[in-house]
């Protein structure tokens, strides 16, 4: 009797460890694809330029509604309205040249702000409220097949390392990474918004691009300086080099435990 009391302490012991194992796997991938469509909204803005603020409060709106909804907001500080006044904080070359690269996809003469590129193929001004929620609603409409599952399995001061598993994707895609810090707030002391506190949202401090050589793979993230895990994620998305569509997208969210993060 003492025996099978010890044998069914043990099942069960087994089972529990299994179920543990199970919860954890689950909450530490995000699937996007199949039936499922999603929207990567990605705004190109400028604490320098006096139009953009307004763009900056449609995209925290959009956020603030989207709840578990697969819209994926992604805001790139261009740079090259520094020269006029004030530098922003957030800006950087590599934004402007991401830019610039939509308008060669896309055909367009110029680049401007605020700028809103939606999953890589619809283009439209940042501003236009009616206009941005048609475009997301039937991007959430239209699947791709294309799954894209992130796990962030640690961090330190400098770097996070990414394990991803991608199925059904163009030979021509990449994955691109951005590293995204939720929300900030400035006080802006010249320039065309002179004087003015800007708040704002989703914004990427870095983004990377790895080659996909295999399905499965591994890659390590680089973090800006001031990174924490309470306000930063990381936004992974798979698009294409031909073309500039994106077909796969998840999004991880940094635990403080100094080595995992769940992914939402």
């Amino acid at each position: 009797m003492k025996s099978i009391r010890i044998l069914s302490l043990l099942a069960f012991v087994a089972i529990a460890a299994g179920l543990t194992a199970f919860i954890r796997s689950k909450a530490s991938t995000s699937v996007n694809g199949d039936d499922k469509g999603f929207a990567v909204v990605e705004l190109f803005t400028s604490e320098g330029c006096s139009s953009c603020p307004p763009a900056d409060a449609l995209v925290a709106k959009i956020e603030n509604e989207s709840g578990d909804k697969p819209v994926y907001i992604l805001a790139y500080h261009v740079d090259y309205w520094d020269r006029l006044g004030w530098k922003d904080q957030f800006s950087s070359a590599d934004f402007s040249k991401r830019q610039n690269e939509y308008a060669r996809f896309l055909k367009l003469q110029s680049v401007y702000t605020p700028q809103i590129i939606i999953n890589g193929k619809t283009e439209l001004v940042g501003s236009e409220e009616g206009t941005l929620r048609k475009a997301i609603s039937k991007s959430l409409k239209n699947g791709t097949g294309v799954k894209l599952e992130l796990a962030v399995a640690g961090t330190d001061a400098k770097q996070a390392n990414l394990k991803y598993t991608v199925e059904g994707a163009d030979k021509k895609a990449v994955l691109q990474v951005a590293v995204v810090e939720k929300s900030a707030v400035s006080k802006v002391g010249a320039g065309e918004n002179n004087g003015r506190t800007l708040s704002h949202v989703q914004i990427v401090r870095k983004l990377q691009e790895f080659t996909l050589t295999e399905n499965i793979g591994t890659a390590s993230i680089s973090l800006p300086n001031g990174f924490d895990v309470k306000s930063w994620e990381i936004i992974g998305f798979l698009q294409s080099k031909a073309n500039g569509t994106i077909t796969g997208v998840a999004k991880a969210t940094f635990v403080n435990d100094n080595s995992t993060a769940t992914v939402k």
